[in-house]
């Protein structure tokens, strides 16, 4: 949460390109604009700049130019927002949400009276023209996720690019990111890095791309709920094997952990425990230089492979564990299989 801090007497920026908004320090609570957000044009009246509280103190944010304007929210601690990006959400002509109930309470907390307009994977596809055809008209939209920063792991992907396709003006407002908040304090490598966002829901599905991912010579992020992740730590340990790893709860929060150590054994923790509350950044080390198996051994792991998974997938699984050829693992898989029946 942010703190009260009499000593801070302006926050205004005072930059020329227009980029860099805040705001100047007005005295009193500024009453709230109430502006709609109307299939219409845009009036001056609704250009008007809205305000903030930020620090105890209410400021009037400086006008922000025509286009979609990309603004990243807190994860967890509300404190965690810049004051450029409550600038932004205060000038904006209207705040394109995933969820409008999780903005208000961003909103609610900094004084901020900027419209809402939900936009999700279930009604972006009837929104999105909408939005296009307000940005087209000069509006100024702010587009925002429940947190972090948008685009990643959201709907707003499609958003970006139609507008860009019709030279609708982007500009990004950096801040918070589950991502990068969780790979720094993973202590696992940092100068690469692959994300992956969530991986698929059935046991098959998620082996086989997580087979696909191991070979990647960088650390892997993923995002996990809570029911799946003891699941999803059981398959990443089966198939990359004993890997440095970390998992990163409720970063920011009150209840912040951050569990470290072989994927194996927290594959194991965490299944004997109840699933764990909130949200979930899974991060597993890129692999090492493994020495080469037996033949004996890849066919163990074959034979295992094969209880669960088809040929095929068992092959690209025991490939991305062993680093034999994939091609050659397959043949074996086929070979297998038939004495099996």
């Amino acid at each position: 949460m942010a703190g009260h801090n009499p000593g801070l007497q302006t926050m205004n920026a005072g930059n020329k390109d227009g980029l860099e908004h805040t705001g100047r320090a007005i005295p009193g609570d500024a009453a709230p604009r109430g502006k709609a957000f109307s299939h219409g044009k845009i009036t001056e009246s609704e250009k008007a700049p809205g305000a903030f509280t930020a620090f105890g103190l209410r400021a009037e944010a400086e006008p922000i130019r025509p286009g979609l304007h990309v603004v990243a929210t807190p994860i967890g601690n509300l404190g965690d927002i810049s004051f450029r990006a409550l600038a932004t959400l205060a000038a904006a002509d209207a705040i394109v949400a995933e969820d409008t109930r999780v903005t208000k309470t961003l909103l609610a907390h900094y004084g901020i009276a900027t419209p809402l307009v939900a936009y999700h994977e279930h009604n972006a596809a009837v929104m999105r023209p909408h939005l296009l055809a307000r940005l087209a008209e000069g509006a100024a939209l702010a587009l925002v996720s429940d947190a972090g920063t948008p685009l990643i792991s959201d709907p707003g992907f499609k958003l970006v690019s139609d507008a860009l396709a019709q030279n609708i003006e982007v500009v990004s407002v950096p801040g918070a990111s589950a991502v990068l908040a969780a790979l720094v304090v993973a202590g696992l490598p940092t100068d690469r890095f692959f994300f992956e966002g969530f991986l698929p829901p059935k046991t098959a599905a998620r082996r086989g791309r997580i087979a696909e991912l191991a070979a990647i010579p960088g650390t892997l992020v993923f995002f996990e709920s809570p029911r799946r992740v003891a699941e999803t730590l059981s398959d990443l340990a089966a198939v990359l094997g004993s890997r440095e790893a970390a998992i990163a709860r409720e970063l920011t929060k009150h209840f912040e952990t951050v569990r470290r150590g072989l994927l194996p054994d927290l594959a194991a923790t965490v299944a004997a425990e109840a699933p764990p509350k909130g949200e979930i950044v899974v991060l597993v080390g890129p692999p090492g230089v493994a020495p080469p198996l037996a033949q004996e051994d890849v066919d163990a792991r074959l034979g295992k492979a094969l209880e669960d998974l088809s040929v095929k997938d068992a092959a690209t699984v025991v490939s991305a564990e062993t680093g034999q050829p994939r091609r050659k693992v397959y043949a074996r898989a086929v070979e297998l299989a038939a004495r099996a029946r």
